[in-house]
């Protein structure tokens, strides 16, 4: 049993993924591993716990590649298809365990039922479909998960509510634009922080990567990671040397431990 915290970094992408459907793109078309990125996902394990933040298309695949025998929940940063779309395949899991734990605001609860309603049904429910067990996140009430309380941290994505997560020194954002005062008060100290750093131009709703880079020595986290990567970044490789010694590319399947 490792009393560390392991990271699995399950998906790296933004909402498209890379290679993009289609696309001539250089990086779409990169012999680099590093450059192939799914919907963007983190698996978060201690002891014998494991949680996954975000659970998109991409959930079945990134399973596979990255096997564990439990689910123990799964946290979620917001509605956004790219974030929720792979929900129905925690079906092996609730198969072994019984309902999946899930977290997420209430408003993202909301969404979940009205686009899963087989999920969620009370009565007459579909044979085989799985269940959850829901508990909602509110932004000032630490998430006993297991032997930790995970603290939810607020953003915003545009004008769109988010939820970031605090476990211990490990701090997880995606998707965010703005992060208020208050809220970055609660990521100090922290280890390792990862955050979304989508291309260089700026975006409405997504750090780009001078914003990422701004809010990375802000924070001061002896480690930061940068997610949710659009293939207008550019080659991993060539990224990833421009950056400071202590700030660096996730790519999927990466592993670290805290």
């Amino acid at each position: 049993m490792d009393e560390k915290m392991t990271i699995t970094f399950l998906g790296t992408g933004t909402s498209q993924g890379i290679p993009v459907i289609g696309s001539n793109h250089p990086v779409c078309k990169s012999s680099d591993p590093r450059d192939k990125r799914l919907r963007v996902s983190v698996l978060v394990s201690w002891k014998n716990y494991n949680y996954v933040i975000d659970c998109g298309p991409d959930f079945r695949q990134q399973m596979l590649a990255n096997p564990i025998e439990r689910l123990d929940g799964i946290l979620f940063t917001h509605e956004h298809a790219d974030h929720t779309a792979g929900i129905d395949d925690i079906r092996p899991f609730f198969f072994r365990q019984g309902d999946i734990p899930i977290y997420a605001h209430k408003r993202v609860v909301k969404q979940l039922k009205r686009r899963f309603d087989y999920i969620f049904a009370d009565d007459d429910r579909y044979p085989g479909a799985p269940a959850v067990k829901v508990t909602e996140v509110e932004k000032d009430s630490p998430i006993p998960l297991a032997d930790l309380h995970v603290i939810p941290i607020e953003a915003y994505h545009n004008r769109l509510q988010v939820f970031g997560y605090r476990f211990k020194d490990f701090v997880y954002l995606t998707d965010v634009k703005q992060v208020p005062e208050d809220e970055i008060q609660k990521i100090q100290n922290a280890k390792v922080l990862v955050v979304n750093a989508l291309r260089e131009e700026a975006h409405h709703s997504h750090f780009n990567l001078d914003e990422a880079l701004e809010f990375a020595i802000k924070v001061g986290a002896e480690q930061t990671y940068f997610t949710h990567i659009s293939h207008l970044l550019g080659f991993h490789g060539e990224v990833e040397k421009k950056l400071p010694k202590n700030v660096h590319l996730a790519y999927d399947n990466l592993k670290i431990k805290i």
